[in-house]
């Protein structure tokens, strides 16, 4: 495994100046003058043979005093598309939950998007090792999810984990992604339980279905909501699914719910279809469900569904979801509430 290792420059401090190679190894010690920088951001890169021609980037945000504290070891959040960090709002959602103490310390490693995003970003069967395609107005979604998947768990997970001082249990290990990279998101944590203990789906693409010819054909194949009904509970995986009011106007079912907001709904409450037969959905996999978790913020239950208010598919919407997302994953046990923001 090749593991091209860049200097860590991108330091962020709340005054004075630093420097830093790679924080934590005795051989390359990070140095700062007055102030020791709040949160590290390592740029790597790893190559992804049958993924990308070119070794994918990759950043991971330390949190403060990760260099410092030797002999602790943190928990992982793992993020599709790290090229639209900045554009979230990572680092400062950061900052603020950190400074405020509502959030436990975690490492975060944010992987930019192969080269062919709609190929990379989709579903997978693990049984049968293969990628399932779906069809789509921007062409074949999912025709290399298998190999991304395969390199993610195979490849990414076990040289973060031997690079980093993480926790390497699936209570220690989170996904996360928005659009396609949540609908993947969902998949890397559903096939691969033993890896990854949560998930965060903004705006996941639920819609990709075997049979797109019409609305009811749609729903009725939507191969994620297969994938769960044809599942068992995976007992120790969390889940949280967020998505805006207002991503669209399309209503396939003509039932005044958003596609977007209903492949969701459906996808943890079950879908009932016309005419008779029943697709199960997490709560009859026997999930605790809190539907309502902007009004009523809680970790107690096991799945977790956040509508964001006049929400859109776009960046700005998913930064708004991501301080709430950040708070019901890493909440600060010293926290007696979860602030949605």
């Amino acid at each position: 495994m090749r593991f091209r290792f860049w200097l860590v420059l991108s330091l962020l401090v709340a005054s004075g100046t630093a420097t830093a190679r790679w924080p934590g190894h005795p051989e390359e010690r990070t140095s700062v003058q007055e102030n020791t920088p709040s949160i590290e951001v390592a740029e790597l890169h790893l190559d992804a043979p049958g993924v990308s021609p070119q070794p994918l980037h990759i950043s991971v945000y330390l949190p403060p005093g990760y260099g410092a504290r030797t002999g602790r070891h943190y928990p992982v959040l793992y993020a599709n598309d790290g090229q639209d960090m900045s554009a979230v709002g990572l680092l400062g959602s950061l900052e603020t939950l950190y400074r405020d103490r509502l959030i436990e310390p975690v490492i975060v490693v944010a992987v930019d998007m192969p080269p062919d995003r709609t190929g990379a970003y989709g579903l997978s069967d693990r049984k049968q090792a293969r990628s399932v395609i779906g069809d789509s107005r921007f062409g074949p979604i999912g025709t290399h999810a298998q190999d991304y998947t395969q390199w993610f768990v195979t490849r990414l997970v076990p040289a973060i984990d031997a690079r980093f001082r993480t926790q390497r249990t699936p209570e220690g290990r989170t996904v996360l992604g928005w659009s396609l990279g949540g609908l993947h998101a969902f998949n890397l944590a559903w096939q691969y339980p033993e890896i990854f203990g949560r998930v965060g789906a903004f705006s996941p693409s639920f819609w990709l279905a075997k049979d797109r010819s019409d609305g009811l054909s749609i729903d009725r194949t939507r191969f994620a909501q297969r994938m769960v009904d044809a599942s068992r509970k995976r007992p120790q995986l969390k889940l949280w699914f967020s998505v805006g009011s207002a991503e669209e106007t399309d209503d396939r079912d003509h039932d005044g719910v958003i596609d977007a907001v209903g492949d969701v709904r459906d996808l943890i409450e079950g879908y009932r279809i016309p005419g008779g037969g029943h697709l199960r959905g997490l709560r009859q996999l026997g999930y605790r469900v809190n539907m309502d978790y902007a009004q009523h913020p809680s970790r107690q239950a096991n799945v977790a569904f956040y509508l964001l208010d006049e929400g859109k598919h776009n960046q700005a919407s998913w930064a708004m979801m991501l301080p709430p997302f950040l708070q019901w994953a890493y909440g600060s046990k010293s926290a007696n509430h979860y602030t949605v923001r």
